[in-house]
Order: structure tokens, then C-alpha cells, then sequence
């Protein structure tokens, strides 16, 4: 095998084994419900990394921001896991009385992103002491590592959502968190 194949080999094996990582661990926090049952097969079907994680632990949430025609997200977590990454976690909601479409804009404006359709991957966190914006991670084929296949929202219905980023160093505790067309807020970590 040449040199290039093996590389390119290693790298699809490397992102199957996210995919069906975080696939996995999707359905074991899956709480049932059709919605996110139907993102989960979705996620499953076209090998998305696109996992929708359960909420934070019980307590007060991070942060509270609103975004535009009624949307509303709680951020619930903020934790940092011991590989380098640092995983938020929260809901996103329609606070209005109509059905709202979530916005494009929330998705960024990178290129290889908006292939991907409807996401979070617009999100940053930013570590001030530093003066450094970490970006939502992207797996080998540019997906982002966030939940995505966001389009519209009923009113009062609320989904599960979170974000992944890489981790400023552990002696970061607190980071600015933004999302185009919401509010900023400052967010504790955890771990």
C-alpha cells in the first residue's frame, strides 16, 4: 500500500470510529422522544456526528440568552473532558406562540459547514484572558460536532442541543459564549 493510502485509510477509519462513537453514545442518552429519535436514525443513516446528548446536570442552567422570533437557549453545561474537549450542552426553545424557523445564520458562514444544513456551528467560546475564540470542532469530512437538522420549532417545544469545542486550558474556568442572533454570556466550566 502506498504511503497516501494508508494515510487516507487511517483518517476514515479514525472518523468511522468517532462517528460510531458518538452515534452510540447518542442513543444511550436518547430520551425517547420521536424527535430525537428520528435525528438519531437520521444521524445513524447518514453517518453524522450529530449526537444529542442529554441535559446538564440538575440546578440552576449557565446562562439564559435570547435569540430572535422567540427563541430562547439554556446553556445547562459547560464541561471539559480529559481528551481536550470542552462539550455545552443546553436547550434550545420557541418561547413564541407560532412556529418559528431557526435561523440559517446560526449555522456560521463557513463553506464546508453549510453543506452540512442546518446547525450550531456558528457557535464560539471565547477565553479573554487569552484572547483566543475557539470554534465548533469538525470531524474529517468537515461535519460539525454539534446537533444539526435544526429547521423549525412549534411553539413551546424545546430541543436538546449541544456543541463541541476544543478545550482553553485548564486554568480557564470561565469563557464567553456566543451564537449569532443571541445574546453573549459568560459560562463556568466544569471538569
Amino acid at each position: 500500500m502506498s504511503t497516501w493510502t494508508t494515510a487516507t485509510l487511517g483518517r476514515r477509519l479514525a472518523a468511522l470510529a468517532i462517528t460510531a462513537g458518538l452515534v452510540l453514545g447518542a442513543a444511550a442518552c436518547s430520551d425517547g422522544s420521536p424527535q430525537q429519535d428520528r435525528a438519531l436514525a437520521a444521524a445513524s443513516d447518514a453517518g453524522s456526528s450529530a449526537p444529542r446528548p442529554q441535559e446538564g446536570r440538575a440546578g440552576a442552567p449557565l446562562a439564559e440568552l435570547q435569540g430572535q422570533n422567540g427563541l430562547a437557549l439554556t446553556i445547562t453545561s459547560a464541561e471539559r473532558d480529559p481528551a481536550g474537549y470542552l462539550t455545552v450542552r443546553g436547550a434550545l426553545k420557541n418561547d413564541g406562540a407560532e412556529l418559528t424557523v431557526v435561523p440559517a445564520e446560526l449555522r456560521g458562514n463557513e463553506l464546508e459547514v453549510l453543506r452540512t444544513g442546518p446547525s450550531l456551528a456558528g457557535a464560539t467560546v471565547v477565553d479573554f484572558a487569552r484572547s483566543k475564540r475557539y470554534y465548533v470542532l469538525r470531524d474529517t469530512d468537515g461535519r460539525p460536532l454539534t446537533t444539526t437538522g435544526l429547521s423549525t420549532l412549534k411553539a413551546g417545544e424545546s430541543v436538546r442541543v449541544f456543541m463541541q469545542f476544543p478545550a482553553p486550558p485548564a486554568s480557564t474556568t470561565t469563557v464567553g459564549f456566543q451564537l449569532p442572533l443571541f445574546d453573549t454570556a459568560n459560562i463556568k466550566i466544569s471538569g
